[in-house]
């Protein structure tokens, strides 16, 4: 399917597009053209990019784009699942959980993150023994745990290794 305006991304971006396309479909949502770039950029650009980079990067294919655009369609890709805000580093990434298994709509009360703080790389986790522990402590002191995000800095093994 690739991108109308502002070109195609790899292969393999343009697949996970497409798997995001009919994911919101299915809830009935709609990914518009500036929905499936703006996503589009947050794939291709493997760490977590924030808004105003992710703006610079946008008005490359579409020179009107304005701050709210960006926003509105961050919020979007936000409640369908699809990125997830990285609080630490003020950032998005894309969701790459396995489309077969991943239900992207329920999966953002449970994430968990592991953020390099030498070269800001960022694992997602979806390790349900997790959320499972958080909830349990929780409930432990008449807590109803709704969403939770954890965001673990340390150092990536790259990066340990490179130091070593």
């Amino acid at each position: 399917m690739g991108m109308q305006s502002g070109g195609s991304f790899g292969e393999r971006t343009d697949a996970l597009l497409d798997r995001a396309a009919a994911a919101c479909d299915r809830n009935g949502s709609r990914l518009t053209d500036i929905r499936r770039h703006v996503l589009g950029l947050v794939l291709e650009s493997g760490r977590p990019v924030g808004a105003y980079d992710l703006l610079d990067r946008l008005r490359g294919a579409r020179k009107g784009a304005a701050p709210p655009t960006i926003y509105r369609a961050l919020d979007f890709l936000l409640e369908q699942g699809l990125i997830h805000k990285v609080e630490r580093l003020s950032a998005f990434v894309g969701c790459m959980q396995d489309e077969a298994t991943h239900d992207h709509a329920h999966h953002d009360h449970r994430v968990q993150f592991l953020i390099c703080s030498r070269c800001s790389r960022t694992v997602e986790l979806d390790d349900p023994s997790i959320a499972e522990a958080l909830a349990a402590a929780a409930a432990r002191h008449g807590f109803q745990a709704q969403r939770s995000t954890i965001e673990l800095e340390g150092v990536c093994g790259d990066c340990a290794a490179q130091a070593g």
